[in-house]
């Protein structure tokens, strides 16, 4: 009886970033990789919830270190700005890497 060798990779889902399964949280990420910071109501906005939507998830993230949150004054006017911390930055990347993989050709 022959025996079929141990896979040396698993499947990719397993590298996906249990933090990013909530559509929410990838898109308050996915809006932030591209930028430096942005205004918590630009992403508010952008991806479309409320404002304690947004902070609940904020904080999630930043209590996971992914996430910076910057807080500051425009003029007269209090402005909080949210940001991908180099942790973020690398979750994010082995996220997408890992969707890739699972919605890539199939072998």
């Amino acid at each position: 009886m022959t025996t079929k060798p141990a896979p040396t990779t698993g499947h990719p889902r397993h590298a996906l970033e249990p933090l990013l399964n909530s559509a929410v949280r990838l898109s308050v990420v996915a809006a932030l990789a591209g930028v430096d910071k942005a205004e918590f109501a630009y992403v508010r906005d952008l991806v479309e919830i409320t404002d304690s939507a947004l902070s609940k998830q904020a904080t999630r993230l930043e209590e996971a270190g992914w996430l910076g949150i910057e807080k500051g004054r425009a003029g007269r006017r209090p402005r909080t700005w949210l940001y991908l911390t180099d942790a973020g930055r690398a979750a994010y990347a082995r996220h997408l890497t890992a969707l890739r993989a699972i919605a890539g050709p199939l072998h």
